[in-house]
């Protein structure tokens, strides 16, 4: 990192993801916390030799530069720890670590990634369960017993669906569940051996049966009980998991739901069950055009087999050893899909495709031997090819590490509806048909999404989250967003007071200089810069129909020779300014 990158961290970074500290004359012991944490979450950067106060709003008086003494040596100190007996591994190279001068101080980074899932839980002291830590926007804090044993199950790449359930037998499966997977197997595998076995010799080649060599008894495992078992047997095993669908589409006034599938005794309360009634659900009411294929009709899309995916990958990936629902809603704009757990890859890694890590690989085999689901790690590019191809919103995948809950929202609305444009023009004004394509964006997001973090605006625009920070910020000074702070975390909503100038409300109340200007793109670009202040190559591009850099270079100077803008440096790109 240089001192260029680290006070763009500064001043646009998030908090979440950033610890600064002091550090004159010693690394603290608080450093291998973090480390942890970093770790353990998202990763992060920490600075030493600044001195961060959290109350202050200002930029400017927020950081303080102390130099730190002898920056080699601590440079060194910190790898001789980091691979010392201090820290359970060392996840770091090279790279990850420096130093540099900002402002006249000597600044020590390191910059932690986020662990593998193999790795888990990063922890000090040679303690697990008393040396993790994890991050949220409060700072570093130590995980629960129930967090160290959840990562260190998900360390094991064997799953968490294949215990035995030392008790459970073949009187708990639901006989008509079991009984209509095995006609669909056959369906879809019809030359399969399995299909002449027996039930409990089918559920063991399934891994939903297994005998304990020490006993030589069988019983049920975790993926043969959650998928097939009789509702009330699921319920006494595993009453900390509840399913539930809520359908919240076409509502009717005074009503709460138009469709629900609860725990309400009239269902075998079942993973195959749950997945097989809800599908149908979810599907109805979207388009099936007509095909032929030979003589036979085919009416799936992309987008329900997109959907299927989505409910497969909640129940794959849950976590059924903790509290939690899983829980599907249906709206008039798409759909939400949330289960217990965090994720085991970074978001990032996910949206990117390649990568299958299923925390219950049992099941999913399950599932993938009827036609639901994929274990290459092509099923979320596929939800979001389908996504992509209606020109929907870009789904959105998170998680909520207090909550230990992950949510995916399917948007079945554009990027930036009609009607979302119209209401923000009228909001803003001449002021929001003239910010840059990216700033449109985000206001777009929070308007549709009731707000909008950095996170979500990193997956939609694929910049990094500096440059998020910069966008949302210049928003914020434009009065445009309200930023609501919790600690280190920040999120953002639409300023729906916000005090419309007089010279924003039509173009001809833009300055008198501008109508002198008889080239259309010209005078498109001089607008711009009236309103916000300065305009960049890529802006000019954004707003106008040029297409390259050069000719994008050729309208601005002649503004230039007209004596109406001035070029300026800023950090490493050029901004053009009213003169």
């Amino acid at each position: 990192m240089d001192s260029t990158e680290i006070l763009g961290l500064l001043k646009f970074g998030e908090r979440i993801n950033l610890e600064c500290k002091k550090a004159e004359s010693k690394l603290p012991n608080s450093v291998w916390e973090t480390y942890s944490s970093f770790a353990n979450t998202d990763g992060g950067v920490i600075l030493f030799g600044i001195e961060e106060h959290l109350k202050e709003t200002d930029y400017n008086k927020r950081f303080s530069f102390v130099s730190i003494h002898n920056p080699e040596q601590r440079l060194k100190d910190f790898w001789n720890t980091v691979n010392s007996e201090k820290v359970s591994s060392n996840i770091l190279v090279d790279a990850n670590a420096g130093i540099c001068e900002v402002r006249g101080a000597m600044i020590m980074w390191i910059q932690v990634p986020q662990a593998d899932y193999r790795q888990k839980p990063i922890y000090i002291n040679g303690n697990p369960m008393k040396g993790s830590f994890k991050r949220n926007h409060e700072g570093d804090y130590h995980c629960t017993e129930e967090e160290v044993k959840a990562m260190l199950r998900d360390a094991n790449d064997s799953g968490n669906d294949g215990s035995l359930l030392t008790g459970y037998t073949m009187n708990d499966i639901d006989l008509n569940s079991l009984r209509s997977y095995r006609i669909e197997f056959e369906h879809r595998n019809p030359e399969h051996i399995w299909n002449g076995n027996d039930d409990e010799a089918f559920l063991k080649n399934m891994g939903g049966y297994a005998v304990d060599r020490a006993t030589q008894k069988g019983w049920l495992t975790t993926a043969g009980l959650l998928m097939f078992g009789k509702g009330l047997s699921v319920r006494e095993r595993f009453d900390n998991i509840r399913m539930d669908y809520i359908d919240e589409s076409n509502l009717v006034p005074g009503s709460r739901w138009s469709d629900r599938l609860t725990y309400d005794g009239m269902w075998e309360n079942n993973l195959y069950n749950f997945v097989r009634q809800i599908t149908p659900k979810l599907s109805a009411g979207i388009k099936r055009p007509f095909k032929l294929e030979g003589m036979i009709r085919v009416d799936d899309t992309p987008i329900h087999k997109a959907i299927r995916e989505a409910v497969v990958n909640m129940v794959i990936h849950s976590d059924y050893l903790i509290t939690g629902v899983l829980k599907v809603v249906k709206t008039d704009s798409g759909f939400m899909f949330s289960n217990p757990g965090n994720l085991k890859l970074p978001v990032q890694m996910i949206y990117e495709g390649g990568h299958s890590v299923a925390r219950n690989p049992r099941i999913q085999t399950m599932f993938r031997m009827i036609g639901l689901g994929d274990n290459i790690g092509s099923g979320f590019p596929a939800i979001l090819n389908a996504w992509g191809k209606e020109q929907w919103r870009k789904p959105d995948l998170s998680q909520n590490e207090e909550l230990h809950q992950v949510e995916l929202k399917l948007w079945m609305v554009s990027l930036m509806p009609p009607e979302c444009t119209e209401y923000l023009y009228h909001l803003f004004g001449a002021a929001y048909k003239h910010l840059d394509k990216d700033s449109q964006i985000i206001l777009g997001t929070a308007y549709l999404e009731e707000g909008v973090t950095n996170a979500r605006m990193q997956s939609i625009l694929e910049l990094h989250s500096i440059e998020i920070g910069h966008i949302l910020a210049s928003l914020v000074d434009k009065n445009m967003l309200i930023a609501d702070k919790k600690g280190r975390w920040t999120s953002y909503r639409i300023n729906t007071d916000y005090d419309m100038k007089p010279e924003q409300l039509q173009f001809s109340d833009i300055p008198l200089d501008m109508i002198e200007l008889k080239n259309e793109t010209d005078r498109q670009i001089y607008e711009y810069i009236c309103i916000n202040g300065f305009i960049t190559v890529h802006q000019v591009l954004d707003i106008t129909k040029i297409t390259t850099q050069q000719g994008a270079s050729v309208a601005l100077n002649r503004l230039i020779s007209a004596d109406l803008i001035i070029k300026k440096r800023r950090g490493r790109q050029f901004i053009y300014c009213r003169k």
